[in-house]
């Protein structure tokens, strides 16, 4: 969950709220049902009924409380099932008497209250008071998207436009609502269930835009997560929902081959990079990837925003609509997965960090690392010089 810039901030939930029991999930199998009261540790217990004490009345008696699964410095997230259907949800608990609080609890609702698709998560209802309010949400159980990856046998590029399809289908409808996700990155990107069949969707709207239908106004919030943020943010200039698109490069770059196209623990080198626009298609498994795929990457990772795939051209992208050519039936599962794992593997390393592989794996960065303005101010003053001098 990020917040950066000007308002929300990194003052999030450490595990994304719609995400229940995603971390022990897999694939193959169906996610363990929640545990009865009467099976938690004492430990356990006392801390579902300390937060079960902070919710209002109107809540508990419709919903059961069944365990702590998010926190973050002015919200909490619970699983939670319905009383009477036993239906699992997530409810996610914003305390509004702080002012970070308010911005992320505005920005999430002013956006959930509007959108109604399959591939975005859904908000069922909102309870509020003078000092807090409860989003019940749906509740999102089958991992996350590169997690998947690595767990499976199989992963082709055919897989992987049916993957980009849905959060094309998801992307394309908030950009037609005037709404800018801002922070999309594979772990904001959720199956929906353990199955082979689950669908994925798109999760934490608490740095999105949301903006009346039509209305071209530029955004100019400095906000986001490094290694996905476009290059218009970067020198500072007013941006559109293009930012969304470049953030899809990115993860489809990622999600063909387990490497990302710019990174650098250096900040001002990664932006660099971005700035530049260049990255490779150098080592495996991109000589197994088709052409399709790498122009499909091409047309959305472009520096100018205007040149740049929208999601509906996207979605009509050759590569995307034939669900590739023959090559792409190649299994590019072991070389991915194998990039993923190493890429943790050197970023636990290189932080000498205690974290498991799985809480660091894949493309994910510090929940704490966001673009801060000031990076910025320093980037643009650097290249200033650059050119003036």
């Amino acid at each position: 969950m990020g917040v950066a810039g000007g308002g929300a901030g990194d003052k999030a939930d450490s595990t994304s709220p719609y995400q229940a029991q995603a971390q022990a999930a897999t694939p193959t199998a169906s996610a363990p049902p929640p545990k009865d009261p009467s099976e938690l540790s004492d430990p356990q217990r006392k801390k579902v009924a300390k937060y079960r004490a902070k919710f209002d009345p109107r809540v508990t008696a419709k919903y059961d409380i069944k365990a702590l699964i998010g926190r973050g410095s002015f919200s909490r997230v619970v699983r939670v099932e319905h009383k009477s259907t036993r239906q699992p949800y997530a409810i996610k608990m914003i305390e509004t008497r702080y002012r970070e609080g308010r911005e992320v609890c505005e920005s999430e609702l002013c956006v959930l209250r509007r959108v109604r698709h399959t591939n975005i998560i859904q908000l069922m209802e909102v309870f509020e008071t003078a000092e807090r309010v409860y989003m019940v949400m749906e509740l999102a159980t089958g991992g996350e998207l590169f997690d998947r990856i690595i767990a499976r046998g199989s992963f082709t590029e055919r897989d992987a436009t049916r993957v980009l399809q849905m959060v094309l289908d998801g992307v394309k409808y908030l950009h037609t609502l005037g709404i800018t996700h801002r922070d999309l990155k594979p772990e904001n990107l959720l199956y929906y269930h353990p199955g082979a069949d689950s669908k994925i969707i798109i999760t934490d709207f608490g740095l999105a835009s949301s903006r009346k239908k039509g209305d071209e106004c530029l955004m100019k919030t400095t906000c986001g997560t490094p290694e996905y943020i476009a290059p218009e943010i970067l020198v500072r200039k007013p941006y559109t929902n293009a930012v969304d698109m470049w953030a899809l490069g990115v993860i489809s770059y990622i999600l063909l081959s387990g490497t990302m196209p710019f990174e650098d623990d250096n900040r001002m080198r990664l932006y660099r990079q971005i700035l530049k626009g260049k990255y490779s298609f150098s080592g495996e498994p991109w000589p197994s990837v088709s052409n399709l795929a790498k122009d499909f990457v091409e047309r959305i990772l472009t520096v100018d925003p205007s040149e740049r795939l929208t999601a509906g051209q996207a979605l009509k992208h050759p590569w995307i609509v034939s669900m590739a050519a023959s090559s792409s039936m190649k299994n590019l599962q072991r070389c991915i997965s194998q990039n993923l794992l190493k890429r943790a593997s050197s970023r636990c390393h290189s932080t000498k960090s205690a974290q498991s592989t799985r809480s660091s794996r894949s493309t994910k960065s510090n929940k704490a690392r966001r673009v801060r303005e000031k990076e910025l101010r320093e980037l643009n003053r650097r290249y200033q010089q650059q050119y003036n001098g």
